[in-house]
């Protein structure tokens, strides 16, 4: 496999912007949509995980790909997928009319369904996505399953996802996969503490969290790589130590510091809606503390 980076090298996993009373906020979406593509971003993904997909009615989501995808000119991936393999495809089909370039699909998550039943969730994902490219997203910690590495590999030479996205936090078992797929599969980093050690064994990019506030810093990290300047790749890595450790702890899980540091760069995007909820105490002042550091 060769690094093809077909929507680009880093995409930021985009929170949904909430007002007061915790309804979507369109305008808000759009605006930060095309801050961060001028903040090192290549392109984005809406609705995903990050961005509270679960707490998103389906008009909710639709209203989302379209203002975001109409507000932006790079590519936009919408997160389709949900517990439900028949809802999953419902969204699909229609995220496949709202502008958007492709496709995140998550693992069906709390089911724990067999290795047969993950294959069959994403071919019908597939199946309904109307040409559009899939990005498969394994995240075992949050889904309860990791998917087989004989199923991707199946799943891509049928031509049914064109990619990856790694947040399983095993590089040894990323090289074997990356090793074995075929031409122009596409694997992205999806736990930013992991991107540098995923570019070292072929990675293509990141579909990242801490690109909302430090989306320069890592575009230039995956861009010293490309150019096999690794010294400098690895100094950028640890500048970022400090926004690994802040993305998500037990009393603040992902998105929850995602929204506190954009609310510190003065964006309007309000709280998480329950399950997630509010910010604990302290968290938007760690927050401003971090940009500074990360400013120095």
């Amino acid at each position: 496999m060769t690094n093809q980076a077909k929507f680009g090298a880093v995409g930021c996993a985009m929170v949904t912007p909430f007002d007061a009373e915790l309804r979507l906020d369109v305008k808000a979406a759009a605006d930060l949509a095309r801050w961060l593509c001028v903040h090192g971003n290549d392109f984005l993904v809406v609705s995903g995980t990050t961005g509270e997909s679960p707490s998103l009615s389906d008009d909710e989501k639709k209203q989302l790909w379209e203002a975001v995808a109409s507000a932006v000119d790079v590519p936009v991936l919408a997160g389709t997928s949900t517990s439900d393999t028949a809802h999953s495809v419902e969204l699909t089909r229609l995220a496949a009319g709202c502008g958007v370039s492709g496709v995140l699909a998550v693992t069906p998550y709390y089911n724990r369904p067999s290795q047969a039943g993950i294959e069959a969730h994403f071919r019908a994902i597939g199946a309904a996505a109307g040409g559009l490219p899939v990005i498969a997203y394994d995240i075992p910690v949050r889904t309860g399953r990791k998917i087989d590495p004989e199923v991707l590999l199946r799943l891509a030479a049928d031509g049914v996802i064109a990619g990856v996205k790694d947040a399983t936090a095993s590089p040894a078992a990323t090289a074997e996969l990356i090793a074995q797929a075929p031409e122009g599969f596409e694997v992205y980093s999806g736990n930013d503490a992991d991107t540098l050690s995923l570019l070292a064994v072929g990675a293509v990019g990141v579909i990242s969290v801490e690109s909302h506030w430090a989306g320069a810093i890592v575009s230039d990290m995956v861009a010293a790589f490309a150019k096999g300047d690794v010294d400098t790749a690895r100094a950028l890595n640890a500048r970022l130590i400090a926004s690994h450790r802040f993305q998500s702890s037990d009393d603040a899980p992902n998105p929850v510091p995602a929204k506190a540091a954009l609310r510190a760069l003065g964006h309007p995007v309000g709280q998480c809606r329950p399950p997630m909820g509010e910010a604990p105490p302290g968290l938007d002042e760690a927050a401003g503390r971090l940009l500074e550091t990360l400013r120095g």
